[in-house]
């Protein structure tokens, strides 16, 4: 069976799963048994998780121009102090805990403990920002009629606000991985304002270029439409809801020691991010990782970036001819402007990473006006996953030539 039949299969699986969700899900068969085969790490929120590590932790939420309600973190040592304000925004299926998953070596305790106001945030769809002022996530499909494009134009701009705001700050330090790259290439090049909000952008496996992914990668985004048509027959908008039977299923088979490594590990993660067991080992991937991840997120999401991929071009949402003529005036949608990102960049890229290659991240520097710093990790293995869950290799390779740029921006 080849990779896009197995991935059909899954996503057939998981829509029946979608549609008969446990009625307590704390009692179900799938909740009970994966949080006993958990770590204490797996099991915790965001805050106790944070509290656990000796840090102090403030909640808020922000709500976006178009009505969606996101709970944000802001966490430091030291309250009273005048602390620099730094903003981490996740990737795709993903959350505000992929920055403390690490714990002691995380990011987020790594940048309290150098002084940082550190804020945290979350997109749309996911178990931090499934609320909205008018639209209910489990009824309205409208609520999940979002992309990357509406999570830069709107989640990241509201966030960013906010902690100018909240901090009285001019403009604040980002840090984004993954699609939280992509954000932020489709907040600055639509919102040119937001370039003067950022006096650093630290983007960590960078996203906006598809066009050099190889196998399995390549043969997962080529069943990209035969997937999206499916999930579309099936009327499926929201993808691996947050303690749905479906997520917990995934918690069940990735926490089960060895055979779950070989399995999630071996046999997902590794294909599509990139090659590294001594950096993502077996006690953190089932025992923590897979407690918090993959957190839920919108069909249209996925869809978008296929579309990148297929297209061979970083462009808005295409709807089809119709409706991209009513919506864009003209046939196609058009592409992000990258040659109007001004704001300073620092791109690191690993070599093994299997979604964002190098030959693309490439591209994107020779593309964007003011990158400070290009940065091939030394590591020849660094996948990625590497530049939020790597175990050691990011207090080694990673956090000093990033807190040497930070400290460069500091107030």
């Amino acid at each position: 069976m080849n990779l896009s039949r197995v991935i059909i299969t899954i996503l057939c699986v998981l829509s029946i799963l979608h549609t008969s969700k446990a009625e307590n899900d704390t009692d179900s068969l799938f909740t009970r048994v994966s949080e006993a085969t958990l770590s204490e790490d797996g099991k915790l929120d965001f805050p106790q998780l944070a509290t656990k590590y000796g840090l102090s932790v403030e909640q808020y939420d922000v709500t976006t121009e178009d009505g969606y309600i996101l709970t944000i973190f802001y966490v430091a040592k030291d309250f009273n102090a005048t602390n620099t304000p730094i903003l981490l925004f996740h990737g795709i299926i993903d959350s505000c805990y992929t920055y403390m998953l690490r714990g002691n070596t995380s990011w987020v305790y790594t940048l309290a403990e150098a002084g940082y106001g550190v804020w945290v945030g979350n997109n749309r769809g996911n178990l931090y920002g499934r609320r909205h002022v008018t639209l209910n996530p489990g009824k309205d499909d409208k609520f999940w009629d979002y992309s990357l494009h509406e999570i830069g134009y709107y989640d990241l701009a509201a966030t960013i606000d906010f902690i100018r705001n909240k901090t009285n700050s001019a403009s604040i330090l980002t840090i984004g991985h993954s699609q939280g790259t992509s954000a932020h290439f489709v907040l600055t090049s639509m919102r040119p304002e937001y370039n003067d909000r950022i006096k650093l952008f630290v983007a960590l496996a960078p996203i906006a270029y598809l066009n050099n992914l190889e196998p399995p990668v390549s043969i997962a985004a080529a069943a990209g439409p035969a997937i999206a048509a499916l999930l579309k027959t099936l009327n499926i908008n929201e993808l691996l809801e947050n303690h749905s039977a479906a997520s917990n299923l995934v918690t069940l088979l990735c926490s089960k020691g060895v055979v779950s490594y070989v399995a999630c590990g071996f046999g997902t993660l590794f294909p599509l991010a990139g090659f590294d067991p001594a950096g993502l080992e077996e006690e953190f991937l089932t025992g923590v990782v897979f407690g918090h991840y993959p957190s839920a997120t919108s069909r249209k999401s996925l869809v978008h970036y296929d579309q990148i991929v297929l297209r061979r071009e970083f462009a808005q949402y295409d709807y089809g001819t119709i409706r991209n003529l009513a919506k864009y005036g003209s046939e196609s949608p058009p592409a992000y402007n990258l040659t109007a990102v001004t704001v300073n960049v620092a791109l690191f890229v690993g070599s093994s990473d299997g979604v964002s290659k190098l030959k693309d991240t490439e591209h994107l520097n020779n593309i964007l006006p003011n990158v400070l710093q290009y940065k091939v990790m030394e590591l020849k293995r660094w996948n990625h996953v590497d530049f939020v869950w790597g175990k050691d290799i990011m207090s080694e390779y990673l956090y000093p030539p990033v807190l040497e740029l930070l400290e460069k921006y500091r107030n």
